[in-house]
């Protein structure tokens, strides 16, 4: 049975590994124990795949959410239908009413950066998408650098995240930003989040995942997990 990344209101600890390329990568990421794969479609990313080489990649795996940044809803359903996407993660400046325009079937993760703003921003900006009809299925939490999006291997600030249920509630919460097989355990064991994210942590090159790095992140997460559940 195909998991998924996440489900509304489920707990249960994830792995994503996102940024791959390659079938290759994509079967030894779950087969070292990964629930999901990232499949990044926007142009700016050293790990952007084409729609065609992202339908060569699903076709064979079972849980692929496809990273999206500022794209229209249009677009993002267009390439989740052609590609069998299981879940869409909106990694932009999308606005609060792009998600109610997006696919129901299609499990939903928004990502956000900490920003100026902290937890009371994200807050704010879940509150809106509240109002306009659809909240994600989680949040994701990634470094801040000015001009990217993600995969920049930067850490985000985790000491900012104590206050996460007080800000946010029950959503689940991912955890990216500079995560790599050194730290990941720390940082499970700091942020206690239900997921965790991954693309250049656990690479030998943009978009080539190391299979040694790519097998003791997930051991290591996996480990971590096992000790604060």
């Amino acid at each position: 049975m195909a998991k998924t990344y996440f489900l509304s209101g489920n707990k249960v600890f994830r792995i994503k590994i996102c940024g791959v390329t390659s079938v290759a990568d994509a079967q030894r990421a779950f087969d070292a124990g990964a629930d999901a794969i990232g499949l990044n479609f926007y142009p700016g990313s050293s790990r952007f795949v084409s729609v065609e080489k992202a339908r060569s990649i699903t076709t064979k795996i079972s849980s692929a959410i496809g990273v999206f940044v500022n794209s229209t809803a249009d677009e993002i359903n267009q390439i989740a239908s052609e590609v069998a996407l299981q879940g869409v993660q909106l990694h932009g400046d999308e606005p609060p009413g792009l998600l109610a325009e997006i696919d129901p079937a299609l499990v939903l993760v928004r990502a956000y950066t900490l920003g100026s703003h902290g937890l009371a921003g994200i807050a704010e900006s879940l509150n809106a998408c509240r109002r306009a009809g659809r909240m994600p299925a989680a949040v994701l939490i990634d470094a801040a650098v000015e001009g990217q999006f993600g995969g920049t291997g930067q850490t985000a600030d985790w000491e900012q995240l104590n206050d996460y249920p007080r800000h946010l509630g029950e959503i689940p919460l991912a955890l990216a930003g500079g995560l790599n097989p050194k730290n990941i355990g720390a940082a499970i064991r700091k942020v206690q989040p239900h997921a965790v994210d991954v693309a250049s942590g656990v690479e030998s090159s943009p978009g080539v995942k190391d299979p040694v790095k790519l097998r003791s992140f997930i051991n290591a997460a996996q480990a971590a997990y096992e000790e604060i559940k």
